[in-house]
Formats: structure tokens, C-alpha cells, sequence
């Protein structure tokens, strides 16, 4: 049998499914402990009890049904009675007309049964509380009432009981719930931390908890350093490379603004494609490398990335924008820009205008740039986005000097940030719609 259907009603957090695995064991063992209980030992001291009251009362009915009158049944009452602890009453008030007994009151069933088969000539039984127990007897003198106190047949209310097994369940379940959180803490924490770091945020992280889960920072710690270390060093790295080679370029062109222009002309287109080139795999490169998170509007940030990339002279236009307005998130705001303004430069690399629409929600940003021009097979999306790939009928390249990066930085961008680029078809334009997501 399968319990697949059982994972939708599951806790989805840590903390949820910890307790779920401390409070099932606890109130599980709780319930088949009392059940095992009233079945075992409430019936059978039940049934033990009333036994001996039944032998109490069957020694008064005998004498009683064996007196010739009334008055001698009534003298063998008052001197048995009284030492057996019955109330008995001859001829007896108002006999109803049946057994009574509330419906919840599971020791009284046994009762009634064990009264029916030790006693001859038992006529009805009331049990009208906890207190007291009523029993119509039939004898030659008319039916006789005896009533008794209903703690000699059942035993003490288990209420109680349940009660303080409930307490004691819910207090224990408590106490190894805050320990248990004590240790999860870490977890959690740890985990806290990577998910930040996914974000491209540094936040403070100290190893705690077992030494299972320090292990496990220890190693998260030594991971990120790496990382760092090797973002650092490329910072470095494109730092020297960025000089060294701006400066023979710088040189060359300096050269041919001295030659004749007819002679130079393809010189310098050759040129600028070399510059062309080296822009874009220094933008791959460095990523977000030089650039520092900080707490900016997203919206106002993609007005101005709009605005400027409008006043350039490219026709791009902000056609929505969702959601609250002033509110900030923490973005590296130069790889952002540097990512819209490849897609925006996509767009109307291969068509003719481009639309620009921000969707802030509270656990994310979503920036959509959508365009006029063919578009991507939806087969080859996923391979536009990767680095220095170049499709024969798709616009991941520039035409002509491109080297297949734009979307790449693009994707980078978002992975930066903790998101991701989704590519789709346009509804509006009918081209290429690309989305960025960044979580918040």
C-alpha cells in the first residue's frame, strides 16, 4: 500500500516535522496505554468489585425471601443491612421501568452485565451518577429497592488519569521540543547563511550545535573562502588584463588616426571588433565581481536603466510596473544594469522596439523586457543561455562581431542575485520575452 498521499499533509519546515516526530511517539504511546488500560484493568476490577457486592446482596435477598411475612423480612433487613452497608427498602417506591445508565459511562455497562448474571430475581438497576447504585430485587414480600455506594463496584473515575496523562504528555512533548529546537537552531542558521550567500550576500556565521553540524559549518565556511578567494583573484586577474590590453589597443589606435584614412579604415574596423570583443568577455568575467550589494528601489532602478538606455536614442519604453512602490531590496546594482542593458540591447538588436515591465511581489523581483523581432525556438532557449554559444537561427549572437555572451552575462546576473532567466515568447510583441528573476 502506498502512503505518497500522505507527504501533502506533512510539515513542510524542520521545526514542523520535529515536532510531528516527538508528539506522535508520545500521545501514540498515551493512546494505547489507556485503551489497554480501561480494557484490562478498569473491567476487570469492575467486575471483581461488583462480584463481591453481588455476594453482599444475594445473602440479604435470600434471607428476605425466606422470612413468612413482611415483618420478618423487615427484621432480617435492619439486622443484616446495617453491617453490609446496604440501604435497602420493602415494599420499594417507584421502580422504573427499565436499566438506567449514561451513555458515556463505560464502567457502569460492566456493571449492569455482572449484576445480571450473579443475581436471581434482579429486576432493574439504576446507575444515575457516581455516587450511587440502585437495584430492585424481586421477593415473595413485593419488589425490594437496595441502594449502595457506587465506589463499591467501580473503580474510581478515570478521568483523572487522563488528565494527568494529557498534562504530563503535552509538558514532556514541551521541554523535548525546546531542546530539539536547540539543536536544530544551527541547521537552520547554517542554512539561513547559504541561502544568502546564493544571493550574493556575505552574512555572519559562527559553527554551533552537535558535532555533526559543526562539522558542516566548518565545511560551508571553508567553502565560501574558497569562493571568495577565488572571486577575489579574478578580480585581480581582470584587472591586470583589462590594463594590459587597453593599452596596446589604445596604442593601435593612436597609430592609425596618423594613416591615411582609406588605408586605415579596415584597420580600424578590425580594431574596433577587437575592442567589441574584449568589453564582452571582460563583462562575462567579471560577473558582480566589483560590484558591492547595497539597498536600492528596484522600481527606480528600472526606470533609470529605461530612461537612459531611451535618452541613447534606442526605443525602449516602461510599460508596467506591479506592486507596492518605495519599497527596497538589497541588488547589486551595476550587474543589474548591466544585465538589462544587454537584454534591452538584444531586443532591438533584432527587432525594433522593446517593452520593459517590473512585477515586485514579496518574495521576489521580476523585470521583463519583451520585444518585436523573431524570437528563440523554444528548443534552443536553454542553449542561447549558456556562454559562447552561437545559434544559427537564434538572436544569441552579434551579428556579425558577437561572440554569443549577451544572454550568458545576463543569466550570470541572475544567478548573482539568487534567481534565475526565464526566456518565453512574447504575447504583446510577438518576439522574444525575457524574464529576470531575483529572489528578495
Amino acid at each position: 500500500m502506498s502512503f505518497i498521499w500522505l507527504k501533502r499533509y506533512m510539515p513542510r519546515g524542520l521545526y514542523g516535522r520535529a515536532a510531528l516526530i516527538l508528539a506522535l511517539p508520545v500521545f501514540g504511546l498515551q493512546l494505547i496505554v489507556t485503551l489497554s488500560f480501561f480494557q484490562r484493568h478498569f473491567e476487570d476490577v469492575t467486575t471483581q468489585m461488583t462480584r463481591s457486592v453481588a455476594y453482599d446482596l444475594r445473602y440479604l435477598a435470600t434471607a428476605v425471601r425466606s422470612a413468612p411475612d413482611l415483618a420478618a423480612a423487615r427484621a432480617a433487613i435492619d439486622a443484616i443491612a446495617p453491617p453490609l452497608d446496604l440501604e435497602p427498602a420493602l415494599p420499594a417506591p417507584g421502580m422504573p421501568a427499565r436499566n438506567e445508565r449514561r451513555f458515556y459511562d463505560l464502567s457502569g455497562r460492566v456493571v449492569l452485565s455482572t449484576l445480571k448474571d450473579e443475581l436471581d430475581g434482579i429486576l432493574v438497576t439504576r446507575l444515575p451518577d457516581d455516587r450511587n447504585v440502585f437495584i430492585w430485587l424481586s421477593t415473595p414480600h413485593g419488589p425490594m429497592m437496595v441502594e449502595f455506594d457506587r465506589g463499591r463496584v467501580s473503580a474510581s473515575n478515570p478521568h483523572q488519569l487522563l488528565v494527568l496523562m494529557i498534562i504530563l504528555g503535552i509538558l514532556l512533548t514541551t521541554i523535548s521540543f525546546i531542546y530539539l529546537r536547540n539543536q536544530l537552531r544551527p541547521i537552520t542558521r547554517m542554512a539561513a547563511a547559504a541561502e544568502e550567500f546564493g544571493k550574493g550576500r556575505i552574512v555572519r556565521y559562527q559553527p554551533s550545535g552537535a558535532t555533526e553540524v559543526r562539522a558542516a559549518g566548518r565545511a560551508f565556511l571553508e567553502m565560501r573562502s574558497r569562493i571568495e578567494r577565488h572571486t577575489q583573484s579574478r578580480t585581480l586577474m581582470l584587472s591586470g588584463v583589462s590594463h594590459d590590453l587597453r593599452t596596446p589597443l589604445t596604442r593601435l589606435r593612436l597609430a592609425l588616426s596618423m594613416l591615411d584614412d582609406s588605408d586605415a579604415e579596415p584597420m580600424r574596423r578590425d580594431l574596433d571588433e577587437m575592442q567589441h570583443l574584449l568589453d564582452s568577455f571582460l563583462d562575462f568575467a567579471r560577473g558582480d565581481a566589483e560590484d558591492d550589494a547595497e539597498i536600492v528601489d528596484p522600481v527606480d532602478l528600472v526606470r533609470a536603466i529605461v530612461r537612459d538606455a531611451a535618452r541613447s536614442g534606442r526605443s525602449v519604453a516602461l510599460v508596467s510596473v506591479e506592486g507596492p512602490e518605495g519599497e527596497t531590496m538589497r541588488l547589486r546594482a551595476m550587474a543589474l544594469r548591466r544585465g538589462l542593458d544587454n537584454l534591452i540591447d538584444n531586443g532591438l538588436r533584432y527587432g525594433t522596439r522593446a517593452e520593459v515591465s517590473v512585477l515586485l511581489t514579496p518574495r521576489s523581483l521580476r523585470v521583463i523586457v519583451e520585444d518585436d523581432g523573431p524570437g528563440i525556438p523554444p528548443e534552443h532557449r536553454e542553449e542561447a543561455m549558456r556562454p559562447f554559444v552561437r545559434l544559427d537561427r537564434s538572436r544569441n549572437q552579434d551579428r556579425g562581431s558577437g561572440v554569443g555572451l549577451g544572454l550568458a552575462i545576463v543569466a550570470d546576473v541572475a544567478r548573482a542575485h539568487g534567481g534565475s532567466l526565464v526566456l518565453g515568447e512574447s504575447t504583446a510583441l510577438g518576439g522574444l520575452r525575457a524574464e529576470l528573476r531575483l529572489a528578495r
